[in-house]
């Protein structure tokens, strides 16, 4: 009895302010060890490649993948057949996390690794915590996870992250409008969009122009690119350039 309740005092009270907690550790994680009674074999460590941390006594001891509570159960089994405590109590706290962080790359407003802070992230609250998409990115991301990409959906809440995934913001798709409209250039395309929507964007056709004339270059399946007469209906696809050419009369 006087044992048990010593394991719950340890575990309320040894590490104020410490997270205890469910998910598994990984290298770069940061946890806090307390043994009870033992002050000198309290330690701060971080866990290594190999998955282990150093400990006073016992060197290495490996705990990568393991909850912290797993892991107290680990070290106290080290300490315990290494011959140096009889019935050693131990507590690990999770200091600082690191293994479950995601990078985050490409168009996005601010860059870099952010930490997942629940148990279950979804794409849109990490892209907001970046600052949301920066001007021109697409809204179809590319995630990569043990080496292999998959699309993702920005928005997809149903689309859950994992610590060393790395989302990769890619640049929007566009269409390139030139000739007699108000306003040449870039613009990115949607899925469905027609021709008479992308005028729009570029401002619409100049009174020198002609609805009748407008010409659309589309790249062919040998690389090279063909060009047809279009009409406003015509839906518009990445990388086409539509030309809007002067009325004959």
């Amino acid at each position: 009895m006087i044992r048990i309740l010593t394991v719950l005092l340890l575990s309320a009270l040894a590490l104020p302010g410490l997270a205890q907690t469910p998910d598994k550790l990984g290298p770069g994680d940061a946890v806090h060890v307390t043994v009870f009674q033992q002050p000198d074999l309290t330690t701060d460590a971080r866990v290594n490649e190999s998955g282990g941390i150093a400990m006073p006594l016992v060197g290495q001891v490996k705990i990568g993948g393991q909850t912290t509570s797993e892991a107290a159960g680990t070290i106290a089994e080290a300490l315990k057949s290494g011959g140096f405590l009889k019935a050693p109590q131990v507590a690990v706290a999770l200091t600082t996390v690191r293994s479950r962080q995601v990078s985050m790359l490409g168009l996005i407003m601010h860059p870099g690794r952010y930490p997942l802070e629940e148990a279950h992230t979804r794409m849109p609250d990490l892209i907001a915590a970046a600052g949301g998409i920066a001007a021109g990115g697409d809204e179809t991301v590319t995630v990569i996870r043990d080496g292999k990409a998959q699309k993702v959906n920005a928005l997809a809440k149903d689309f859950e992250l994992k610590g060393g995934d790395t989302v990769y913001v890619n640049g929007a798709p566009v269409f390139y409008i030139y000739g007699e409209v108000i306003h040449a250039g870039a613009y990115p395309v949607k899925a469905g969009m027609t021709v008479m929507q992308a005028i729009s964007l570029g401002g619409g056709i100049t009174p020198r122009g002609s609805e009748s004339r407008i010409k659309l270059r589309r790249s062919g399946a040998n690389g090279g690119s063909v060009e047809f007469d279009v009409t406003p209906v015509t839906q518009v696809m990445p990388n086409d350039v539509i030309v809007v050419k002067e009325a004959l009369f």
